[in-house]
């Protein structure tokens, strides 16, 4: 029994010196990851008269002037650039504006692109909208070239009945004579409309050309990204 109860204390201190091993590393572990975690920031920079300066925040003496921000090593960890100047700060927002600006001008050109292929998921339906507008137009066009051929018959009317007064126009009734003036204003007002209608015809033709030939690009795009769905067995 003496002999086991002094291996059983043996054991027991040896446990115990154990344990106040391991404490201590903890501790010296602890300790390290503390220092690491604590350690201050080191700044370094060259004022303006010359001298080495270092400190362990921003040093207000290169406020002007780039500073090194330093590993507890003496390796550059990284830089404090000096605060820009109005004119820097200016171009800086100038360059950042034009950025978003192009950022928002190819998003929108995507978004058009995207609603030009679901409106047009083909040429034949992209021809068939331009053959019905360009048709809307021709007919208002027409209807206004019929006015016009009407207004010329009223006015030959009215140029045959002035016939009669042509040594003196100003005998001639008030009511002709007002017929005459406005059908001259009438053929000018129809003759400026059919010359409008021209314009929209050209262009609404200029606007599918150019949707065309974007179109054209986009169905290339889209036939070479889009795989070929799998041909059913039979």
């Amino acid at each position: 029994m003496p002999m086991r109860d002094s291996s059983y204390r043996s054991l027991r201190r040896l446990l115990a010196g154990l344990v106040k091993v391991f404490f201590r590393v903890g501790l010296i572990h602890l300790g390290l990851a503390q220092a690491q975690t604590t350690q201050p920031h080191i700044y370094t920079c060259t004022d303006a008269r010359g001298r080495k300066l270092t400190s362990d925040r921003p040093i207000a003496e290169c406020y002007d002037r780039e500073q090194k921000l330093l590993n507890p090593s003496g390796t550059v960890k990284g830089k404090l650039p000096p605060p820009l100047s109005v004119s820097e700060r200016t171009e800086l927002e100038l360059k950042e504006k034009a950025g978003l600006e192009e950022r928002a001008r190819v998003n929108e050109e995507k978004r058009r692109d995207r609603a030009l292929l679901i409106r047009y998921p083909n040429k034949g339906v992209h021809d068939k909208e331009r053959a019905e507008v360009v048709n809307q137009v021709g007919v208002v066009r027409q209807a206004a070239v019929n006015r016009v051929g009407e207004l010329l018959r009223q006015r030959s009317e009215v140029t045959l009945e002035m016939e009669f007064y042509e040594k003196d126009p100003a005998k001639a009734p008030a009511s002709l004579r007002r017929r005459a003036e406005e059908s001259v204003q009438s053929i000018a007002i129809q003759n400026r409309f059919i010359a409008d209608q021209d314009a929209e015809l050209r262009r609404v033709n200029t606007r599918f050309d150019d949707e065309l030939a974007r179109l054209k690009q986009l169905w290339d795009l889209h036939s070479t990204t889009t795989p070929l769905a799998p041909s059913k067995a039979r």
